[in-house]
This record gives C-alpha cells, sequence and structure tokens, in this order.
C-alpha cells in the first residue's frame, strides 16, 4: 500500500513539471506601420498554459455549478514603449506593447487585455518591409 502511494505521488511529481500549466512564453510581435521604412520584430512575453475549465452539456438543469470557464491569463503585466526606427519626424513612431511578469488561470479582463483569439491570415507573412529586431 505504501509503495502504491509513494509511486502516485511519484508520478503526479513528475507529470506536474512535464506540464507547465499557465506560465509567461517568449512571443515576438511583428509591428509594421504605413508610413516607416521598416517592419520591427519585439521580443516579449505573454501568458500561454491549460487552465481547467469545466462547460455541462445540462447547464439548464444543473445550473451554474457545472460552469467554470477560465483561460490563462495575465496576473501582473508591465507595459514597455520603443521607438520604431525609420519613421519620419511627423510620424508617431510610439509602439507600447505588454510583457507578462506573472500568469494565473482565471477569467479575462476585457477592460484591459484582448480576451478573443485572433486567426492568422494563413500565408507565413509577418512583413512587407525589411524586418528590423528590437530587443528589450
Amino acid at each position: 500500500m505504501e509503495l502504491s502511494v509513494a509511486m502516485c505521488g511519484l508520478l503526479c511529481l513528475l507529470f506536474s513539471q512535464a506540464v507547465p500549466m499557465c506560465v509567461p512564453t517568449d512571443y515576438t510581435l511583428y509591428e509594421e506601420r504605413r508610413e516607416c521604412d521598416f517592419c520591427v520584430a519585439i521580443n516579449t512575453t505573454i501568458c500561454m498554459g491549460f487552465c481547467y475549465s469545466r462547460d455541462s452539456n445540462m447547464k439548464e438543469l444543473a445550473g451554474p455549478r457545472f460552469l467554470i470557464q477560465r483561460g490563462c491569463t495575465y496576473d501582473q503585466v508591465e507595459y514597455r514603449t520603443v521607438i520604431l526606427p525609420g519613421c519620419p519626424l511627423h510620424a508617431n513612431a510610439l509602439f507600447t506593447y505588454p510583457v507578462a511578469l506573472s500568469c494565473h488561470c482565471g477569467t479575462c479582463n476585457t477592460d484591459s487585455d484582448e480576451c478573443a483569439h485572433k486567426a492568422s491570415s494563413g500565408d507565413g507573412a509577418r512583413c512587407s518591409k525589411p524586418l528590423r529586431h528590437i530587443y528589450p
């Protein structure tokens, strides 16, 4: 009996390390403005991972207690601003972007966060102008 409990505990520990739940993850943003000469790649972090959710098919009968919808979202976020290269003097060359410092599983705050998944165009093209990297 003690061996099976120890083995179960060991497997749970190994599995939890192999499947990160909701953590800041490296991500590259691409910003291209019509009036500027370059497309800019900015390295940042976003919240990404798995959060437990449950949506019962019988929520009309069971009530809201069987409806749990949580996503991986920002716990702490910092906003940074960069100056985009190759912009004329009359153009706004400032670009502000979020950096995830910590994440948690919860409901998305639509007042401050982008909560919808945006599908990519599928063509793989990120920029139509020469690419410049900005490193924080």
